[in-house]
C-alpha cells in the first residue's frame, strides 16, 4: 500500500499561491508534478552552482541552500524510483 503525499505543480500566476495534487502513479497530475520538481531542481542547480563560482559566499550562506538542495534531490529520486517500477 502506497501512501500519498501531495507534490507540488507549480504556482498560481493569478493568486501566487502554490498548487499541490493528490497524484495518482502513472496519471496526468504526476506527469506535471514531475515535470515542475525537474524545472525547480535545474533552477536551484543554476543559481547553487552560480554562488559556487563566484566564491564569495560564507559557509553560513552556503548552509541555507542545504535543506532547498535536500528537498530537490529528495524529489528527483522519488521520480526516478518511480520510472524504474513501471
Amino acid at each position: 500500500m502506497s501512501t500519498r503525499h501531495f507534490r507540488s505543480i507549480g504556482v498560481d500566476p493569478a493568486t501566487g499561491k502554490e498548487a499541490f495534487v493528490a497524484a495518482r502513479p502513472g496519471g496526468l497530475l504526476e506527469e506535471l508534478a514531475d515535470e515542475h520538481a525537474l524545472k525547480a531542481a535545474a533552477v536551484l542547480v543554476t543559481v547553487v552552482g552560480a554562488v559556487l563560482e563566484a566564491g564569495r559566499s560564507s559557509e553560513p550562506e552556503l548552509a541555507a541552500f542545504v535543506p532547498s538542495l535536500h528537498a530537490a534531490l529528495e524529489e528527483c529520486v522519488g521520480i526516478m524510483a518511480a520510472d524504474r517500477e513501471r
